[in-house]
């Protein structure tokens, strides 16, 4: 099983996040569980957080809506994927479904301890579903370019992983992959 975490400024080009939909419909020959990036939904909730003022635990909150509500334009676009809220959910699903999109439950991340901070993105929370499903692989699709050569540490460093990837990530046995959203469809599914 693969997780893929689906950058949320994929959602800025239709015609790439329809892509990389299309390509895991496709070409996945195993089981797929899809994590939205909160896109412009968080945004807004960065930007709400800096005029309002509110404290971490509320934007944590809004910030799992906006991946919510991406997870919801996921599924309008790849109609045949199934959505689940949780890892029982998901695990269920796995037997009838090949593709899982994840909506995250605020309350089963409570439980586990996710530490509500802008340290944890969509990146970590990929990592944490990852760890949670004993997945072979996360893939993270981003806008950006990937430079080979750096670290995961050098990549927190530049931003293109948030500053909690690492903590989530220091145990795993899955392989981490980065890849730029135009050289996704060449990606190679086993």
């Amino acid at each position: 099983m693969k997780v893929i975490k689906l950058g949320g400024s994929l959602m800025d080009d239709t015609a790439i996040l329809t892509l990389c939909l299309n390509t895991i419909e496709q070409k996945s020959k195993e089981h797929i569980v899809i994590v939205p990036g909160g896109g412009m939904f968080a945004d807004q909730v960065r930007s709400v957080q800096k005029q309002w003022g509110f404290d971490d635990n509320i934007a944590h909150h809004m910030a799992i809506l906006a991946m919510q509500q991406m997870a919801l334009l996921y599924k309008s676009i790849a109609q045949s994927f199934f959505l689940a809220e949780n890892i029982s959910a998901i695990q269920k699903a796995l037997v009838n479904h090949a593709t899982i999109i994840w909506s995250p439950d605020i309350r089963e991340l409570n439980s586990s301890h996710v530490k509500p901070s802008w340290d944890v993105t969509s990146d970590s929370l990929s990592a944490w579903l990852a760890n949670q499903l004993m997945a072979e692989e996360l893939i993270l699709v981003k806008s950006a370019e990937i430079p080979l050569e750096l670290s995961i540490q050098d990549m927190q460093i530049q931003g293109l992983l948030d500053m909690a990837f690492n903590e989530f990530t220091k145990n795993s046995s899955y392989k981490i992959t980065l890849i730029n959203k135009h050289r996704f469809n060449e990606y190679a599914f086993t």
